[in-house]
């Protein structure tokens, strides 16, 4: 009784705050034991929402079923899942007057720590109330007919063809070593020219380019400071002069905090980046494929509001 009376406390007169609540049944696998709707369910409506629930099945029209939401009127989003299903509705609702909530069940849960949402789920759901609503930024990428939406991040190149062996090894597939090696040893190096705010150009041979929105991404790597997703810009990694096996060890071990940052690696701060490749190198943004060659990626600043963790203190000076 005395968890419901501080929940109580907290919400003071707060009504009761109508929500869909999208849960991903097959988030975090890797979890020694399976996230159960109903706990979920039964948070949520200590803390004053009233969940009406959508469980994602295999081909489910998931945009779809964000836009019958809007439709009818809801306003609060909540996402059971990983990152994958929080970057989907993330996109639908980016220039709504929603608000987009997050309950972290996936393998890296990188948009929860982005947005410092810890993993507890009776703790995240919390925040759903009292956390700060914030607006944040949106990337978009363009690429031949395909213009999307992003929530983390767009690849160009090598990391882009890794992707779906590293997304079933962080899974639990071990049996994609063999192809993400295989993809490895074959990729060539292309030619890659970058256009920066229509002033800076670069033109160098390389494997990839990291175009990134959120200060995390891949195996908690910190490409951008914490409040990179708000700042109006798109952090810019090029890996122009690493050879694939010290690229490989980026893949493993990450960037940024704790692993400083190679100074061969240049790093940009733009609000809009153009970037040709030859050969034609492949374009994924939040692990979508867009095609390959010409992309065009540029900041949507503050489109979308969402539920935060507190903010992080400052480093005393």
């Amino acid at each position: 009784m005395q968890e419901i009376t501080d929940k109580e406390a907290l919400l003071g007169k707060k009504r009761r705050l109508r929500a869909k609540l999208i849960f991903n049944p097959s988030a975090g696998a890797a979890r020694p034991s399976p996230i159960e709707i109903v706990d979920v369910l039964h948070e949520m409506q200590a803390w004053k929402l009233v969940p009406e629930a959508y469980l994602i099945e295999p081909g489910c029209d998931l945009p779809g079923v964000v836009q019958a939401a809007l439709a009818q009127g809801f306003r609060m989003f909540v996402v059971c899942g990983g990152d994958g299903t929080i970057s989907a509705v993330a996109r639908s609702l980016a220039g709504t007057n929603a608000t987009l909530g997050v309950i972290p069940i996936g393998t890296q849960n990188n948009t929860a720590l982005s947005l410092n949402i810890p993993d507890d789920i009776p703790a995240a759901i919390a925040i759903l109330r009292t956390g700060r609503r914030i607006k944040v930024d949106v990337g978009m990428a363009t690429c031949g007919k395909i213009s999307t939406p992003f929530l983390e991040a767009c690849s160009v190149g090598l990391a882009s063809s890794l992707f779906p062996s590293v997304d079933d090894i962080q899974h639990g597939n071990l049996a994609q070593i063999g192809n993400l090696l295989s993809t490895l040893a074959s990729s060539p190096p292309s030619e890659i020219h970058m256009l920066l705010d229509d002033k800076q150009e670069i033109h160098d041979l390389g494997h990839v380019v990291l175009v990134s929105n959120m200060p995390y991404i891949g195996f908690h790597y910190q490409l951008g400071t914490v409040a990179s997703f708000k700042d109006g810009l798109l952090d810019v990694l090029f890996f122009a002069d690493l050879n694939k096996l010290e690229l490989l060890g980026y893949v493993l071990q990450g960037v940024g905090e704790g692993h400083p940052e190679d100074q061969r690696i240049q790093h940009f701060h733009v609000r809009r980046v153009d970037i040709d490749t030859h050969p034609s190198m492949p374009v994924m943004a939040d692990g979508n494929a867009l095609g390959e060659g010409l992309v065009r990626i540029e900041v949507r600043r503050r489109v979308l509001a969402v539920m935060a963790g507190p903010e992080a203190p400052k480093a005393l000076s």
